[in-house]
């Protein structure tokens, strides 16, 4: 699932994830970074987001791993990019969105004296 972040978004997407609850993890191999947020004190099954730009816009892109790669060296797993849980999670993170620009748009207008 992606979730475009609004161009006047002033967060910096690295601490909105962290603070919605993602930990930060770097890919050595790959060199990328990613974010993961654990449904349990197992490592998986766990929500997965990457930070991608599309057309100008930084978009959160989310799913949830069910389990671990299955061979060394693949990057393949069992990893669910729709459905109830992961609809849920994205409709958490929009809602978390929507507050920040709330609070965006508070911080703007003048106060009335």
């Amino acid at each position: 699932m992606d979730i475009k972040l609004p161009f006047d978004f002033a967060e910096n997407p690295r601490n909105f994830l962290r603070r919605s609850g993602y930990a930060e993890i770097n890919d050595f191999n790959s060199g990328k970074t990613s974010y993961v947020k654990r449904l349990s004190q197992q490592h998986y099954p766990r929500f997965h987001v990457y930070i991608n730009e599309k057309d100008g816009l930084n978009v959160i892109s989310l799913h949830l791993d069910q389990k671990k790669p299955s061979y060394a060296g693949s990057h393949a797993h069992s990893g669910e990019y729709d459905g109830e849980v992961v609809t849920q999670e994205g409709n958490r993170i929009k809602g978390l969105i929507k507050n920040q620009m709330d609070n965006q748009t508070q911080k703007k207008e003048p106060e009335e004296k």
